[in-house]
């Protein structure tokens, strides 16, 4: 349930609790593995009194004067475009260099570590997006202001993860006691990774669907076990869909191939449509990051059970209260 409206727009009181009672002032947001069930239930909180602001009346100036960079060096819509409105609708500044790396200092030779002390200088906040792993934790290691992680690679992105628990928790009213089925690229697929190591902390069992070469790494696999959740592995949707509470989709990802007759021999493999959900049940969510390149046939969108467009803007709410989070100010 919302909270009143009333302590919602009591702009000082909001801006009291962020500096005071989150524990994110100040801090990267690096990995998943930096929130507990006591920090998650705080930001999906503080997720939902964005959201209700937004519906009401359509941002605030909580962050005036201070200014976001979105240092992007990978391709992104929903990503660097919520942050954008995130940051904007909390009334702050967005340096925007999203789809033009390529025309910055990087095209001649500099490094991440003097790309970022240099933006710092006019920044209070960075969201990055790189193709290493690990590039995240450089970035904070050199800057000076908190760096949010918006994918490294294959390894992570823990915002993502954080608005997909967030639409899981808000559509259907628990995590604990659901089953979770993934389904397609779980080898190269940061947001299935980050949103698993998420899962880990609630009682939930898991499915995971992929072709061979695909499978969820073994490091991953050994969290699980480690934690002693119910996990099974199968390259069948069909044996997932009847029990599914979320189905979680994701696509080929054709950039992660170095062998591209690897990447046709496996892209269309899999394909979510209304014949295929005729089996699932009425009380269930898909789920997908997006893009998707044809793993949920349009016609699924019309499902009230397609939640995919519901969880994009849930982005926005997350990412909201993130910015506001680490920046700890009114």
């Amino acid at each position: 349930m919302v909270k009143s409206l009333a302590p919602l727009f009591d702009l000082q009181n909001i801006a009291r609790v962020l500096i005071t009672g989150n524990g994110l002032a100040g801090q990267d947001i690096l990995s998943v593995s930096q929130f507990d069930r006591e920090t998650l239930s705080y930001i999906f909180g503080r997720a939902r009194e964005m959201r209700e602001m937004v519906k009401k009346i359509g941002g605030a100036d909580l962050l005036k004067g201070y200014v976001l960079t979105c240092l992007f060096y990978e391709p992104s819509t929903r990503t660097s475009a919520s942050f954008i409105a995130a940051m904007e609708r909390l009334g702050g500044s967005v340096i925007p260099i999203t789809q033009g790396v390529q025309f910055s200092s990087v095209s001649k030779g500099e490094t991440l570590a003097d790309t970022i002390r240099t933006l710092e200088q006019y920044s209070d906040v960075i969201v990055l997006r790189h193709p290493d792993i690990g590039s995240a934790q450089t970035a904070a290691d050199y800057a000076d202001i908190p760096i949010i992680n918006a994918g490294d690679g294959t390894g992570e992105h823990p915002t993502q993860a954080l608005l997909d628990l967030f639409t899981i928790r808000e559509e259907l009213g628990t995590v604990d006691g659901l089953k979770v089925a993934m389904v397609g690229d779980l080898r190269y697929g940061r947001t299935v990774h980050s949103l698993t190591k998420l899962l880990v902390q609630y009682d939930v069992s898991l499915r995971f669907v992929s072709p061979e070469i695909l499978r969820m790494p073994m490091v991953i696999m050994n969290e699980i076990i480690d934690a002693g959740m119910d996990v099974r592995e199968t390259h069948d949707v069909a044996d997932v869909i009847e029990n599914a509470d979320v189905l979680y989709v994701t696509r080929v990802q054709k950039e992660r191939f170095t062998d591209l007759a690897q990447y046709e021999e496996v892209k269309d493999q899999y394909e979510i449509t209304p014949e295929i959900m005729e089996k699932a049940k009425d009380k269930m969510i898909v789920l997908h990051p997006l893009p998707r390149v044809g793993e949920i046939h349009y016609a699924v969108d019309h499902d009230p059970r397609a939640a995919y467009f519901r969880q994009v803007k849930n982005g926005m709410y997350i990412r909201m209260a993130l910015l506001a989070g680490v920046l700890g100010k009114a």
